[in-house]
């Protein structure tokens, strides 16, 4: 067995084994995660293939692709052979793939249930490793009129200022909102606090006449709404 000083670069390889040249010829579904991730990073270290490199993140992590998404840049350049330029690379191709899934159909989105401001939402969540807060702006009859951004906090919560959400909202001409964030721990269960700010947010907007109908709480794969469960 070729020890680490004898192992081969990938242009010496058989040309079958070559990244790139194997998606060229067979395809990007004939390649392993290992495999288009190497394609990414370009090139390995001295004691690695670019491949080789590859896989050893991806066992550190158990080989689960959703676990790498999670990464930063500073967290992937700890790992011999990757400097910043390579972590950036990797980074921006998974967020790349994290956008793609977001696209919808083309035309007006309707809120109808808790699915639908989920399916709406949950791009903006995707392997996010702390908390953030969002909203959905809704028209008089429910139509998205878009999402925005209202603050980001730590893995155990985030500071959420009702001033700003209906400030937002007002400005954005909004109907009705729904609020949402997320639970990096993958806990769907609301806390005190989750429960305390938003019927805080709801008492504010009936006072301003622009309606909370509901809050979600997401995590990577599922959520959990504050309105089904008769919790607003």
């Amino acid at each position: 067995m070729l020890d680490y000083e004898q192992k081969l670069g990938i242009k010496s390889w058989a040309e079958a084994d070559r990244p790139r040249e194997k998606l060229l010829l067979h395809g990007r579904k004939a390649l392993t995660d290992a495999e288009l991730i190497a394609i990414l990073i370009g090139s390995g270290n001295k004691n690695e293939t670019a491949v080789d490199l590859s896989k050893r993140i991806l066992s550190h992590y158990q080989n689960d692709l959703a676990r790498v998404a999670q990464l930063s840049v500073k967290e992937l350049s700890k790992f011999k052979g990757i400097g910043e330029a390579k972590a950036i690379a990797i980074v921006a191709a998974l967020e790349l793939g994290r956008r793609r899934k977001e696209l919808v159909a083309q035309g007006p989105q309707k809120i109808n249930t808790s699915a639908d401001a989920y399916e709406a939402l949950n791009a903006e969540f995707t392997d996010l490793p702390h908390e953030e807060f969002w909203i959905l702006l809704l028209n008089h009859a429910h139509f998205v009129m878009g999402k925005r951004f209202i603050s980001k906090g730590g893995q155990a919560g985030t500071v959420v200022d009702p001033k700003i959400i209906f400030k937002v909202a007002i400005e954005q001409n909004a109907a009705a909102i729904i609020l949402a964030h997320n639970h990096p721990s993958g806990n769907l269960k609301p806390s005190h606090a989750d429960l305390s700010i938003t019927k805080k947010i709801c008492a504010a907007g009936l006072m301003l006449d622009l309606p909370v109908l509901d809050h979600l709480i997401l995590t990577n794969d599922t959520f959990f709404s504050l309105a089904d469960e008769g919790l607003m």
